[in-house]
């Protein structure tokens, strides 16, 4: 049965850091690449970070967390990482892990994350 079970959200203060754990279950972990996605409330689901399969594989931002955020993985421990820096009130959202490997992709639940005086 396959499992992503995201952690370490919660409430920080602007300017603040997180860093959001998301254990994999379930399927090859290595094959996967992984990627972090996060919907505000009234907003469409985005992208925010993807790895390809390798541990210090390519990784993707988009424009609005480039430089803040970083993802990793560690193959060994089936589990992916995004450090979130110098967080915004805008970034907060429900924070969701990814995998895809050949055809199938797989959620998990999500994580909080609020950012807030």
């Amino acid at each position: 049965q396959v499992q992503l079970v995201e952690s370490g959200g919660g409430l920080v203060q602007p300017g603040g850091s997180l860093r959001l754990s998301c254990a994999a279950s379930g399927f090859s972990f290595s094959s996967a690449s992984m990627s972090w996605y996060r919907q505000a409330p009234g907003k469409e689901r985005e992208l925010v970070a993807t790895i390809i399969t390798s541990s210090g594989g390519s990784s993707y931002y988009p424009d609005s967390v480039k430089g803040r955020f970083t993802i990793s993985r560690d193959n060994a421990k089936n589990t992916a990482y995004l450090q979130m820096n110098s967080l915004k009130p805008e970034d907060t959202a429900v924070y969701y892990c990814k995998a895809f490997i050949t055809v199938r992709e797989y959620w998990g639940k999500g994580t909080l994350v609020t950012v807030s005086s």
